[in-house]
């Protein structure tokens, strides 16, 4: 009998690289399961036998085994172009993080004790402050692409801090490890920290600056996000001169809306001439069908149809929502009502970048308030992927380019393996791949997720 070293697996070997891999130059086609959502009343498609053809980096076939020798002949590929997903493995498209603070990262998994406004005076605002240092700015930074990629988040909508600089720096490094990513520089002129604050004037011209740098780079994969952080630290002014800023350059928005019941009651003292707190964003420009609003765990009826008739989207931040008691999101409701949703971990309200634990949350939020009485049916494992994949893409405005298998959208996805040896998921015998995907959702993590790709490059693989 071997000793107990010899018997215990090696340590997990991602590869998690700067400057991602270049897609081939010729088409490439994955043999093999796959998954995918086709739309909301759609959410789960399986493919047992699948053919998905990639060149430069877009999906050029969505096909059957069955014609895979015709399909050699129209497409002009032999057998060294075609990748045989093994025994165990399906593909799926990349996951979507619609709400996530960078510069929180340090404290994930730390400060859960106090609920949302006391917790950013005493926990965030500090930390965030720091990114005046580039180089701290590029540590964290650094290791947070990183997780996230590792993690299978092909694109995330970033808040990073007050400062240019050090949001440049995040630009960088998306741009450097292939991840696809909307970038935005928070914007807060009042009810802030002396320490951590800016003007009206240079909140809006700094928003104009780096919204023209990031731009400037040209770069699909790599956007800016109008950023302010919400209405409690931020002026009429500020919010409208931010709203006009998004309609000039026809850019995206991000924010917070009614997370939890203490911001809401202080927004209306803030803005009493407005209706609500939807109303605020609706009325300062700042609800557009690329706008993007996290939480709302306590839309009123009038306000989820606010969203609604300017076709804005919600981060639905499970995780977070419990961490700092915020409540408990009725998100199928919201989405029954015809509102963009899609996923988001919230880092550091959330105490980790794993959309897959959004996921679980997702469902169990959904269980709770049907516990309460409160939701009329539970989330469904195909919700929570389609609400990670396709859900995410709409509530970003980005699903004619992402979110699941379709001839013509850029292949960001990733290839699931639950029977190598590291895995943390026991599989069965005649488990079918509606069980792998259960499986993976529920009991899976990073080390399941074998290969990343965004835009056919691959950027992880294991």
């Amino acid at each position: 009998m071997g000793s107990a070293a010899s018997r215990v697996s090696p340590k997990p070997k991602y590869r998690v690289s700067k400057n991602a891999d270049k897609p081939p130059r010729g088409i490439q086609v994955f043999v093999g399961p796959y998954v995918h959502s086709v739309s909301w009343t759609e959410p789960l498609v399986v493919q047992p036998n699948g053919v998905i053809g990639v060149k430069d980096g877009k999906i050029v076939i969505v096909d059957t085994i069955e014609n895979l020798d015709s399909l050699k002949t129209t497409h002009s590929f032999g057998d060294n172009d075609i990748v045989r997903l093994q025994e165990g493995e399906f593909l799926m498209p990349g996951m979507i993080d619609t709400h996530i603070h960078a510069g929180q990262y340090p404290n994930a998994g730390l400060n859960m004790d106090l609920p949302l406004l006391e917790w950013l005076d005493k926990y965030t605002f500090p930390l965030e402050a720091k990114y005046k240092d580039t180089k701290f700015a590029e540590l964290v930074y650094r290791k947070l692409v990183e997780k996230t990629i590792s993690s299978g988040t092909t694109t995330a909508s970033y808040f990073t801090t007050l400062h240019i600089p050090s949001s440049e720096i995040m630009a960088d490094l998306v741009e450097a490890y292939g991840q696809r990513a909307l970038i935005g520089k928070v914007c807060m002129d009042c009810f802030s920290p002396e320490y951590y604050v800016e003007t009206t004037e240079e909140s809006l011209s700094g928003t104009t600056e780096f919204v023209k740098k990031i731009l400037d780079r040209k770069n699909p994969l790599v956007l800016p996000t109008i950023t302010p952080r919400f209405a409690l630290t931020c002026s009429e002014n500020l919010l409208k001169g931010l709203g006009e800023i998004a309609k000039e350059h026809d850019v995206h928005i991000q924010t917070h809306l009614c997370e939890s019941l203490p911001e809401i009651e202080r927004a209306m003292e803030l803005f009493p001439q407005y209706k609500n707190y939807a109303d605020i964003y609706a009325q300062t420009g700042l609800l557009t069908s690329k706008a993007i609003m996290a939480h709302c765990v306590h839309l009123t009826d009038e306000e989820i149809e606010i969203l609604k008739e300017n076709n804005t989207a919600v981060s639905h931040c499970p995780t977070s929502n419990i961490c700092l008691l915020s409540g408990l999101c009725p998100i199928k409701k919201i989405r029954n009502a015809g509102v963009k949703v899609g996923l988001g971990t919230d880092v550091a309200g959330g105490y980790t970048p794993s959309i897959l634990e959004a996921m679980r949350h997702a469902i169990m939020t959904a269980k709770t308030l049907g516990i309460e009485g409160k939701e009329t049916e539970p989330l469904t494992y195909r919700e929570a992927l389609y609400f990670a994949t396709l859900g995410g893409a709409e509530a970003l405005a980005l699903d004619q380019e992402i979110g699941n298998f379709q001839v013509g959208k850029a292949f960001d996805a990733l290839v699931i393996n639950l029977q190598h040896d590291l895995s943390p998921v026991d599989t069965f015998p005649e488990q079918e791949i509606c069980d792998l995907i259960q499986k993976f959702i529920m009991l899976g993590d990073e080390r399941n997720i074998i290969k990343v790709f965004v835009s056919g490059q691959i950027v992880k693989s294991f």
